[in-house]
């Protein structure tokens, strides 16, 4: 995003509305850092400039810059999957879509957030480790596009310094590899320079117990007491 200098009043409307707080006073007028930018569009869509100058430059539709407002803008769509927002289905649908399997688990990392964002460099901090555990990336995800074809979990080098508002990173592991995934990446979340919310998909048993819980429990992770439940209404029922 920009603002035209030449139209700016100074009001400083537009400043409260960025969620990266990239809307800075520069000379007594409003202008925008660009490399914090993550291109969300939200100052735009607000109409909350008396001057109208803030525009979005062609260079926002340009790669790479033009995966910020892909993973940044739910108005946006992901070129590869034709899906809005971060690109990922909601996993809350599992136990309809049997996206993950019983005897395995699905861990989603939502790197990000409203009033921080991140680099693709820290997650790539992440996708590199999971690929030495030899765990597999779910290629119907937008961060699988952006990997190098090396199978390293490195991100191509263009992309590294992008930012983006959130993304989550999808991927799958067997029941008996629960202890030694999280175990090695969950101290690693710490010392990243983002936020990172952990999901991890599990399938309930047969008798409406979630035996996972008490598994996580043993490795003094607690399972946080509030739900949402989306039971996937419209979507096609799988048997797995």
């Amino acid at each position: 995003m920009r603002i035209r200098e030449d139209k700016c009043v100074g009001c400083g409307a537009c400043i409260p509305y960025c969620p990266v707080s990239s809307i800075v006073r520069d000379g007594g007028k409003a202008a925008v850092d660009e490399d914090e930018c993550v291109d969300c569009g939200v100052c735009l869509r607000a109409d909350i400039c008396p001057a109208e100058a803030i525009f979005m430059p062609d260079e926002c539709f340009e790669y790479p810059r033009a995966i910020r407002m892909q993973f940044s803008d739910p108005g946006v769509q992901h070129p590869n999957f034709k899906s809005w927002g971060r690109g990922t289905e909601e996993a809350k649908t599992n136990d309809v879509t049997g996206k993950f399997g019983r005897g395995e688990y699905g861990l989603l990392l939502e790197f990000g957030r409203p009033g921080t964002g991140t680099r693709l460099s820290e997650i790539e901090k992440v996708t590199t480790v999971i690929r030495n555990m030899g765990l597999d990336i779910l290629k119907d995800n937008p961060l699988y596009g952006l990997l190098e074809e090396d199978l390293s979990g490195r991100f191509k080098p263009e992309y590294l310094n992008e930012k983006i508002l959130s993304g989550i990173l999808e991927f799958r592991f067997g029941e008996d590899e629960l202890e030694e995934a999280l175990g090695k990446l969950i101290p690693l979340l710490k010392d990243l320079d983002t936020v990172v919310s952990v999901g991890l998909v599990t399938r309930f048993a047969d008798d409406a117990s979630i035996p996972v819980i008490g598994k996580l429990a043993k490795m003094g992770l607690a399972v946080r007491p509030n739900a949402k439940i989306n039971v996937g209404l419209g979507r096609p029922l799988v048997d797995r």
